[in-house]
């Protein structure tokens, strides 16, 4: 199973901006706890991060072309308003879970709204770095059940 991880706008930047909301855990860190639970799950990750609404569209679309088994996004701020990662998410046929570290309906109100919600399994959000783990594993439950779903068809 391969699992594709992408980090938004700004994450690079984990570790320094705003500790209160992040905590002070890097984008590293975080990538290497993925990578740990991933192997303990069976599925391989790769991670991609991007200050770059067009690098990142251009990975989904690899994503989509590698047959990726399901996506896992923190778009950060992108969340609110880049339809054109939305629509690039909506090419994808696996599942998609959205996650956020900080609880972005506890949050400014423009931060309420994700334009993924339609197109997402699931969100996970406002558990800080566990958001991750919690998301990996979401997705990677969602593979499974589509799979043994496939079977019963067959």
């Amino acid at each position: 199973m391969k699992i594709l991880m992408l980090h938004g706008i700004n994450h690079n930047m984990f570790g320094k901006r705003d500790p209160k909301q992040y905590g002070t855990i890097t984008l590293d860190e975080i990538d290497a706890g993925l990578r740990a639970l991933g192997k303990e799950l069976g599925t391989e990750i790769e991670s991609f991060q991007t200050n770059d609404e067009g690098a990142m569209c251009d990975r989904i679309h690899q994503g989509y072309t590698d047959k990726v088994d399901a996506v896992l996004i923190n778009a950060g701020a992108w969340t609110h308003y880049s339809y054109g990662i939305r629509d690039a998410l909506a090419i994808l046929t696996c599942p998609i879970v959205e996650l956020h570290m900080s609880n972005i309906h506890a949050r400014e109100e423009f931060r309420h709204k994700s334009v993924f919600a339609e197109i997402v399994r699931g969100q996970i959000c406002g558990f800080g770095s566990d958001s991750y783990t919690l998301a990996l594993r979401a997705a990677v439950s969602a593979v499974n059940a589509s799979a043994v779903n496939a079977a019963k068809k067959s």
